[in-house]
This record gives structure tokens, C-alpha cells and sequence, in this order.
């Protein structure tokens, strides 16, 4: 086989990257908007989001309103992540829900910023809430100590 099509089987199957290189499905899906169209969507994906949050921050939930979840965190050096959802109404009677991921380490974070954004969105657009995406490598590379959110709540790349 020659060289080309090995690394183009690689990215196909197992969508290999090098390290600090987030796959191009997983950006896609972590900056896909995550836009609720009725207030009975809204309500079940906040508490989908809310169920996310809990099972997958190493950090406890420290507020939880009907518009913001935030955990406590990030410990100073630490890779573990913090999150932060919000839920903002729209003027055409939709709301978005946003997602930030920060940690405080210049190691980077783990898991990835990028993947738990795009775990965290396939989780809350899933029709069953015990479904979630591949998107959690303890082992990917991460972005470095700090934030993972641009002003409209999506993640940015550091």
C-alpha cells in the first residue's frame, strides 16, 4: 500500500490526528448551534444538558437556574474541566443553548474542550437521553488553561 492511502484509511476509519488537531467531524458537531424551537424542546434539552453536567464534570454543579448551569472550578493547574451552559432566548421564540469549557492547566485539558462540546450537544439533540457520542478521549490533546466559548457561547479554538 502506498503511503497516501494508508493515512487516508487512518482518517477515514478511526479518525486519526495529529496531537493538538481536533477531527473535523467533532468541530463540526462542537460549533453546530444548539437553537431549541419550542418551550417543551427547551425544557427536555435543559435537563438533558443538566444530566451532561452532573455525569460528566469532575467538579460539582454550582448553580443551577432555568438559564445557567455552571460547575465549580477550574482548580489552579488542574487539566479537569469546568463547564459553564446558557440558555438564551431568541427574538423569533427559539432560545440557544451555549457551551463553555475552561481548566487551568498549560498542559491542556482533559478530555478535550472541543470533543466534550460535541459530546456534550449530540447528548441534549439525542432522542434518548442515555445516548452519547464517542467524543470523551481521556487521552486527546487539549487546548491550554483557558477558556473554550467565543461571545455567542460556541467553543473557540486556543
Amino acid at each position: 500500500m502506498n503511503k497516501s492511502l494508508i493515512v487516508a484509511l487512518c482518517v477515514v476509519a478511526a479518525g486519526c490526528t495529529t496531537r493538538g488537531q481536533v477531527n473535523p467531524d467533532v468541530m463540526q458537531i462542537a460549533t453546530a448551534p444548539l437553537t431549541c424551537t419550542s418551550k417543551s424542546q427547551c425544557d427536555v434539552w435543559w435537563a438533558r444538558a443538566h444530566t451532561w453536567v452532573t455525569t460528566h464534570s469532575r467538579y460539582e454543579v454550582a448553580t443551577s437556574t432555568d438559564t445557567l448551569i455552571q460547575t465549580a472550578g477550574p482548580d489552579g493547574g488542574k487539566r479537569d474541566l469546568s463547564f459553564e451552559m446558557t440558555k438564551t432566548p431568541n427574538n423569533d421564540g427559539t432560545s440557544t443553548i451555549g457551551f463553555a469549557a475552561h481548566c487551568d492547566s498549560s498542559l491542556g485539558c482533559k478530555p478535550n474542550p472541543w470533543e466534550a462540546g460535541a459530546d456534550f450537544k449530540a447528548f441534549v439533540r439525542s432522542s434518548s437521553a442515555g445516548a452519547t457520542t464517542s467524543g470523551q478521549s481521556a487521552g486527546s490533546a487539549g487546548s491550554g488553561g483557558q477558556s473554550t466559548t467565543s461571545p455567542t457561547g460556541e467553543p473557540v479554538s486556543q
